[in-house]
């Protein structure tokens, strides 16, 4: 599995972090090998080694054993995706060692307690099946963590339902992420509490590419500690960004579009959009002579609005032009 791949399947964590916080449990038929990496290997593939449970051929199409299992039938009526599970090695053994009323139904009543919607339950276990893994008291524990720490309920309800791999990291692993943040970004208790509810896939993001995205934020494109506190509670969403793309979209608003630091922090939607839809967009406007991104002079067009809608909504409503002289435009660039 890509690294990529990897990290968008589980919040951001890396192979060996996947490995840390999975605890098999003795008593059960069914597991998932933690195996170690061998010689040769990379992190970039998750490495798990998995035995076919019994009584079972060797498949990854759950959609055979739909008729034969209502645990399946539950999950489709719940909008749980099953070739996606599939597609993860070892995931489908897994789902189908599971047990609906032993293992399914007393973590999904655990988690509507805290709030997460009945609704997404489907996404949630689409994207994380794993967590019928986790033991029931380590859930507790973790959710009475943040209680401690002032969490609201209204917070952890978000952190729950946005993030499904959170239950999955131990109280001192959850713990140790925040108090980077706090430590690393000078955040008070509030501005702790405030990001992890907004982002909270970033609290258990992998830590290299945090560190190499603060990096790129500080030394690379220049902003001061008190701009990237700023730049992180209003728009957390871009240390999620691969660094490269981060500072291309950068180098492109900056430079080509004359965005200065203070205007990317009042408007940072800028940089969550691809290069070429800003290069795109700003030399059509360019063209029509409309390239204006200084509030303080006339036809000032909102650098946000640059990047937001499709290509319909942009042309018509920000450019004031016609998507025939788009189309034209963008055939002769």
């Amino acid at each position: 599995m890509a690294k990529k791949e990897l990290a968008e399947l589980t919040g951001g964590m890396d192979l060996n972090e996947l490995q840390a916080i999975l605890e098999p449990k003795k008593h059960k038929k069914y597991e998932l090998p933690t195996t170690q990496l061998k010689e040769g290997e990379t992190p970039n593939e998750l490495q798990n080694e998995v035995e076919n449970p019994p009584g079972l051929q060797p498949t990854y199409n759950l959609a055979a054993y739909v008729n034969k299992s209502e645990l399946l039938q539950n999950f489709i009526k719940m909008g749980v995706d099953l070739s996606s599970i599939e597609k993860r090695k070892g995931l489908a053994q897994f789902v189908l060692s599971l047990e609906m009323e032993k293992d399914v139904h007393p973590r999904l009543l655990f988690l509507q307690d805290q709030g997460v919607p009945a609704e997404l339950f489907g996404d949630f276990i689409t994207k994380n099946p794993l967590i019928f893994k986790v033991d029931m008291d380590d859930m507790q524990t973790r959710v009475n963590y943040l209680e401690a720490k002032r969490f609201s309920k209204v917070q952890i309800q978000r952190i729950l339902t946005l993030n499904p791999f959170w239950l999955m990291f131990s109280t001192k692993r959850i713990d140790k992420r925040l108090g980077y943040f706090q430590k690393e970004f000078a955040l008070s208790g509030d501005d702790v509490r405030y990001l992890s509810s907004k982002q909270p896939r970033l609290i258990t993001y992998n830590m290299q590419h945090l560190a190499d995205a603060t990096f790129c934020v500080r030394e690379e494109m220049g902003f001061t500690k008190e701009e990237i506190k700023v730049l992180l509670l209003s728009k957390p969403r871009l240390w999620m960004l691969k660094p490269d793309d981060l500072i291309e979209r950068f180098a492109y608003a900056h430079n080509e579009m004359k965005l200065s630091h203070q205007m990317l922090l009042q408007q940072p939607e800028i940089l969550t959009s691809r290069e070429f839809r800003l290069r795109e967009r700003h030399e059509f406007l360019k063209m029509l002579g409309r390239a204006q991104y200084d509030p303080e002079k006339d036809l000032y067009i909102s650098p946000k609005a640059l990047v937001e809608g499709n290509n319909h909504h942009f042309v018509r409503k920000v450019a004031k032009s016609d998507m025939e002289t788009f189309e034209l435009f963008l055939k002769n660039r």
